[in-house]
Formats: C-alpha cells, sequence, structure tokens
C-alpha cells in the first residue's frame, strides 16, 4: 500500500506515461492540460507516437522501453513524482519497463487501462493485457476502466450498477488498491461511476450529457484522478473531485473536427480567469451610459441593467451586473454601486439562453420600448425579433424563471437564429422592453447612448 505524502509548499509534479496524439485531444496532451488546470505541474513519459484525429488513428509508432523508462527516472530524480498515471502503452515490454519504474520510486499511480481508441482502433497488443494484470495493476492506486475495458479484463458482462461493482471488486483482486468502473457506456439515467475502495462501493453520478464532444474522456478523467492524489486527496476524494472535473469539460467540450470533439480540460480555467475582465466591462459599461445625459431618454421605469457572463456560464451566478440597476436622476442615469456576480436575474435568463445558440454574444443591456427605438436600431443594421408574453403557454408560465428563456428561444426561431435585438410589448404587470444582446458589454453601452442620443 502506498503511503503517499506530499511535503508542505511543494508545487506538485504528477507525471503521464502515455501516448502522443497529434490531434491533441487525448494522450499526453489532454493529459497536460488537464494538470495545469488543476494546479499541477505535469511531466511526460511518451510511450507511443500516433498519427490521429477527431475520427481516426492511421500510424502508430513505439518508443523503445529503455527510453521510456529512462523519461520516468529523470522526472523522478530531479523533481520527484507525487503521481503518475498511465494511458497508451500499446506493448508487454512497455508495460514492464513502466511497471519496474513505479515500483522504484513507489509514486501512487492511475491505471487507464486504454484498449480502444474512439475510432475503434486497438492501441494495446491482444498479448499485452496479461502483462498489463500481472505487472501494472499490482503497482496501480487507482484502476480506471470503462464498461468495454472492465468486461475484457473480468469476461463478465456489465449491464447496471450492480454488474460494476462485481467487476470492480474482481478487478481489484488482480493487485490494485482500487478500481472505478466509468459509467458513461453503462444502461443508466445519469453518468454513474462506481468505485470499490477498501472493500466497500461507491457511487458517483453526473448528468449525462447529450453532446459530441467526448474524445480524450478517459485520459483527462484518469490525468484529473492522478492531479488530486498529487495534491494530497485519498482516492475516493480524487474520483469525486475528477468526476465534476471531467462532466464540466465533456459539457464544454470543443466541437472541431469531422468526429467526436474533444473534452475542455481548461474550460474551468478560462472562466475563473476572465472574471476581473467581465467586471471591468460591465463597469466600464456603466461609466459610459452615466457620462451621458442622452441615456435617460431610454431608460425604462425600471431602470437600465448591463449584463454579461463568464465563458461557459452555466447559472445567474456566472453573470455580471448592476446590483439596483442604473436609474434616472435629474442628470440623466446614476448607478449605486460597482458590477458583482449574480445582480440580475432577468438579463442573465437572457444571456443564459442567448449562448446555447451562440456562445460569443455574453452580453445585454434592456432599454425602453418604443417604434422610434427600433426604427434607429433597425437604421443602424441590427438584426431585430420579438416575442408575445401573451402567446406564452400556461406550462411556461407556471414555471418560476422560464417566460424569459421561452421569449428568447421564439425570437430565435423567428429570426432564423440569434438578433441583435430583442423585444416585447409587455403584459399585465410587464413593462414593454427591448433588450440589446452581443459579444461584450462595452460595445452594446456605445450602441444604447448612441441611440439615446438621436431620441433628444
Amino acid at each position: 500500500m502506498f503511503e503517499h505524502k506530499r511535503l508542505k509548499g511543494k508545487i506538485p509534479v504528477a507525471i503521464s506515461i502515455a501516448g502522443s496524439d497529434s490531434g491533441g485531444g487525448a494522450g499526453i496532451q489532454a493529459d497536460l492540460k488537464t494538470f495545469a488546470a488543476l494546479g499541477v505541474h505535469g511531466a511526460t513519459a511518451i510511450t507511443c507516437v500516433t498519427a490521429q484525429n477527431t475520427y481516426s488513428v492511421t500510424a502508430v509508432e513505439c518508443v523503445r522501453p529503455e527510453v521510456v523508462k529512462e523519461q520516468i527516472r529523470q522526472v523522478a530524480e530531479d523533481m520527484g513524482i507525487d503521481a503518475g498515471k498511465t494511458g497508451m502503452l500499446y506493448t508487454e515490454e512497455i508495460i514492464k519497463a513502466v511497471a519496474s519504474e513505479v515500483s522504484k520510486y513507489g509514486f501512487p499511480l492511475v491505471v487507464d487501462p486504454v484498449m480502444i481508441a474512439k475510432s475503434g482502433a486497438p492501441l494495446l497488443k491482444p498479448e499485452a493485457v496479461e502483462a498489463l494484470k500481472k505487472h501494472l495493476f499490482p503497482v496501480a492506486a487507482v484502476v480506471t476502466p470503462n464498461r468495454f475495458e472492465a468486461e475484457y479484463l473480468t469476461g463478465r458482462k456489465i449491464e447496471n450498477i450492480e454488474d460494476a461493482e462485481k467487476a470492480a471488486e474482481e478487478i481489484c483482486m488482480m493487485g490494485p488498491q482500487s478500481v472505478v468502473i466509468k459509467g458513461g457506456h453503462l444502461n443508466t439515467e445519469k453518468a454513474v461511476d462506481v468505485l470499490y475502495y477498501k472493500g466497500d462501493y461507491r457511487i458517483f453520478e453526473a448528468e449525462r450529457l447529450n453532446v459530441n464532444t467526448t474524445h480524450g474522456t478517459g485520459c483527462s478523467f484518469s490525468a484529473a484522478i492522478a492531479a488530486f492524489i498529487a495534491r494530497g486527496y485519498d482516492a475516493p476524494s480524487a474520483v469525486e473531485k475528477a468526476k465534476a472535473f471531467i462532466t464540466y469539460a465533456i459539457k464544454f467540450g470543443l466541437n472541431i473536427g469531422k468526429g467526436v470533439g474533444p473534452v475542455n480540460p481548461m474550460a474551468q480555467l478560462y472562466k475563473e480567469a476572465l472574471k476581473y475582465q467581465v467586471l471591468k466591462n460591465v463597469d466600464q459599461a456603466r461609466r459610459i451610459l452615466e457620462s451621458s445625459s442622452s441615456t435617460v431618454f431610454v431608460t425604462p421605469e425600471v431602470g437600465i441593467n448591463i449584463a454579461m457572463a463568464l465563458p461557459y456560464a452555466e447559472s445567474i451566478e456566472d453573470v455580471a451586473a448592476i446590483p439596483g440597476r442604473i436609474m434616472k436622476v435629474f442628470s440623466g442615469v446614476k448607478s449605486s454601486s460597482s458590477p458583482d456576480f449574480g445582480a440580475s436575474s432577468h438579463l442573465a435568463r437572457y444571456i443564459l439562453e442567448v449562448m446555447k445558440h451562440d456562445p460569443s454574444k455574453r452580453a445585454a443591456i434592456n432599454m425602453k420600448f418604443s417604434e422610434k427605438i427600433l426604427d434607429v436600431l433597425n437604421d443602424k443594421g441590427l438584426k431585430i425579433s420579438f416575442y408575445d408574453r401573451r402567446e406564452e403557454p400556461e406550462e411556461t408560465k407556471l414555471i418560476e424563471g422560464m417566460s424569459i428563456p421561452w421569449g428568447v428561444k421564439v425570437s430565435i426561431e423567428r429570426a432564423g437564429g440569434v438578433p441583435d435585438v430583442i423585444y416585447h410589448k409587455g403584459d399585465v404587470g410587464k413593462e414593454p422592453m427591448i433588450v440589446l444582446v452581443g459579444e461584450d458589454a462595452v460595445t452594446l453601452a456605445r450602441i444604447v447612448v448612441e441611440t439615446a442620443y438621436s431620441m433628444r
């Protein structure tokens, strides 16, 4: 059993012992992105070079086992290794070489028993499977097979959670400390991973995503487990956090290539990194509105708000706006505070729905409704659409917060794409409103000021 202890203050180091994916979606490339996103320094020992993309693997060239061993050795003896993971190993000789070096240095190892690529290409020679069981599993802290890999390893058919539990226990008897049967291919409503650890089963659930961005899922998931172990988490905690991480990476995967698009391990990092930039953009937009006395001519009775979302926004808390809105005063308009996240549920709902159709349009601003304002916006060449609140289905009205998403969908369908301007003429207790949507708050604020000036 590994007794892994990371020195306080030391930057965690994790090593990926895997193949290179020329398409950048899986293998070493996915692992390094995952390590970086999780605050771990990533090192590598490349086992194979592959020529592949999102739909095929056309060539494989293996690195000599002695060179694989030397890569691990040089990293371990210089900076130390807090955790490692394996991906594509391909041959019996490479498996034995890796097992030998892991045994020598004693770092916790996550083994992703990669056998078949998403495209169907073999990534592990059939005769190497026994070497995997005999030499690598006994030095593994965690083994992470998917359903089909687990079936191959055990000879057991896996169709549900109970089958996965039995298979996990059986694989654990081959030597690893713990086993995670990944649930992406299980016949369950949710994506359910089954962990067998110290004689107990643990279940981890996430929503099953209907997306085509899953290339590199297994690589990034096992790399995330290794990263969290390198940071000092035990196996169950590492698996739980890795599950949340990979679900987000899949949800905001990259729609590139002609086949299965890659997951996006950097999504959460990009989102966090842009918080200051978004706040600054909204604040600059606020100052633009306040600096023009004309803004009062397009300000509705409820006031103006301006909002901008982070990339990969999921909720109102990911959208920055002005608390209390921007209200009419004697000299024009004025806000009562600086922008903050979660400050506007109204505009946030517009943005969140629009981003489902066009992720680049992350900002919105509201103006009072008038036909003259619509004429000015139309003259600017902006695409305009609308929805009628009186047509809203009763079942939608009964669900809190669903009226705006419904209205945005109707407007998009009517325009044949995301418009620049969405308006409605109000309803009982609802003031008529114009909402502009665009890529950033500053651009929208300038359009509002220009429009307001023409209304003088």
